[in-house]
């Protein structure tokens, strides 16, 4: 099995704190599904025959362009796998672009899981992210999704500036009296160059500490982990069983095919795993959708240990201690010690030989990664 990613690369207008390949220009989304058609055909031999398990529609913003769009290039995958009932269908939007019509058209086109990029529920927290929908119509769009969708996630942001541990707790309960199936909680994070990054720069704005997001963070855990949802990545909350497949086969190292601009690809054979991803421009794209990888490793034995103790942690995926000796660098005496420093921290636990991340092990779970690497 494999699952499939798309990135549709086209937002109105970029957020203050986004750094994403996107572009502002509708006029192209045609020709890129012209290529995009052109790239399936070419990476065909990697994933032909094969049962789909999930497809993922990222950007960008794919509720951005029309539904015939992706009819067609899942006319195109059918054609070429085996898409069924069960494979998980996920297209993330946002609330402005979603109108009853056009949820029943994607509904009628096979998405079976919406992931929608609410942020907040209050009007004020929504203008100081930039962002475009008002507290109404993020409620009203989630609560038509869950009328005609299997499974609805959100996205939460907290950190916004002025925010409050109080209105991030009202952002968690509106969440939750909503009853989705998936939360993606995300910590507000200021990336280089972004307009965020350079207004707080200048001064113009100025975001809560550490020590307040990390309590936002925590508060998060408790409300969401107490109303039954599990914690089943570092920003990732669903009811059982409804996690986001795709997901959650990326950060356990499964095989996964991207297309479209900056998309990352991973495969494996036999022995052999390898990671590529296609250049980020939409006219490199353009002009030759065949030939778009610009990325390719074969990946070394030090690479696919790394990316282990990175990637289990941040599903909270047991760690034997034996894998750990067999990988490590400096000695077993120096892990034994880190184990023991991290344990006192009450960021792990150890038994029956395994490590894993404690819930407020999250919060550090790259730190953690980090350490136990030079370890």
């Amino acid at each position: 099995m494999i699952c499939l990613y798309v990135h549709i690369p086209f937002c109105r207008e970029r957020c203050p704190y986004c750094d994403f390949f996107l572009v502002t220009k509708p006029g192209f989304v045609e020709r890129f599904f012209e290529a995009l058609a052109v790239e399936t055909t070419a990476k065909a031999s990697l994933f032909a025959g094969q049962a789909i398990e999930a497809i993922h529609f990222g950007g960008g913003t794919p509720s951005l362009v029309s539904p015939s769009f992706i009819d067609a290039w899942l006319s195109q995958i059918s054609g070429l796998a085996q898409i069924s009932s069960e494979t998980e269908i996920t297209l993330e939007a946002n609330p402005e672009d979603l109108s009853p019509a056009s949820l029943d058209a994607l509904q009628a086109l096979g998405v079976n899981r919406l992931s929608i990029g609410v942020q907040s529920f209050a009007d004020r927290k929504l203008k100081a992210l930039g962002r475009a929908h008002s507290a109404a119509d993020a409620r009203r769009v989630v609560s038509e999704a869950l009328e005609r969708f299997r499974s609805v996630s959100i996205d939460l942001m907290c950190g916004a500036g002025g925010e409050t541990l109080a209105e991030w707790e009202s952002d968690l309960r509106a969440a939750l009296d909503l009853r989705l199936q998936h939360i993606s909680v995300y910590m507000l994070t200021l990336e280089e160059k972004t307009r965020l990054w350079r207004d707080v720069r200048k001064g113009l704005r100025r975001l809560p500490g550490e020590e307040a997001q990390a309590a936002m963070y925590r508060l998060a855990a408790e409300l969401l982990c107490g109303a039954g949802y599990g914690h089943y990545e570092i920003s990732n909350f669903a009811l059982e069983g409804r996690h986001s497949r795709y997901n959650l086969a990326s950060w356990m190292r499964e095989p996964y095919l991207g297309f479209g601009p900056a998309a990352h690809s991973f495969l494996v054979s036999g022995e052999a795993q390898t990671r590529f991803s296609n250049a980020s421009s939409l006219t490199k794209y353009l002009a030759d959708p065949a030939g778009a990888v610009d990325f390719r490793e074969a990946l070394t034995d030090e690479q696919r240990f790394d990316e282990q103790v990175f990637l289990s942690l941040r599903i909270r995926k047991p760690l034997s201690v034996g894998f750990l000796r067999k990988g490590h660098k400096l000695g077993h005496q120096h892990l034994d010690s880190v184990l023991v420093r991290l344990q006192e921290q009450g960021w792990i636990g150890v038994e029956s030989g395994e490590v894993s991340l404690t819930e407020a092990g999250f919060l550090f779970a790259d730190l953690v990664a980090a350490e136990l690497l030079s370890a």
